[in-house]
């Protein structure tokens, strides 16, 4: 992993601005900047690990905190009834573009399906 900081790490650290939903210990979450739901918010680890399968090998811990406050963001945002959907996208052809781990909480509207696109 290269040890130039990634565009996360800056936004936990507070260099970059971010519309915060909800932090503690070990997690931080914020709204996504191009939503692709009426709720998309990013649940990302304070640690930084490539994606989701370093962060589970690594740390299991750590991602059973990422997964509670993607239920607590849903909670906070009132989607926690209706549903919702947590992401993780690993590595490029899953079309992840920051290579820190982190689930994407969308909802507060019907979803669609996900996959190829047409």
């Amino acid at each position: 992993m290269s040890d130039a900081e990634t565009l996360f790490e800056r936004i936990i650290a507070g260099e970059i601005p971010a519309d915060v939903v909800y932090q503690d210990e070990t997690t931080f979450a914020f709204r996504d900047i191009n939503p692709q739901a009426r709720v998309h918010v990013l649940v990302v680890p304070k640690q930084r690990y490539r994606n989701v399968a370093e962060l589970a090998a690594a740390d299991p811990q750590l991602l059973a905190d990422v997964v509670a406050t993607a239920r607590k963001v849903a909670e906070l945002e009132g989607i926690s009834t209706s549903g919702y959907r947590v992401v993780f996208n690993t590595d490029s052809d899953a079309g992840q573009t920051v290579f820190h781990v982190h689930a994407h909480v969308l909802g507060g509207e019907q979803l669609g399906l996900f996959g190829r696109h047409a």
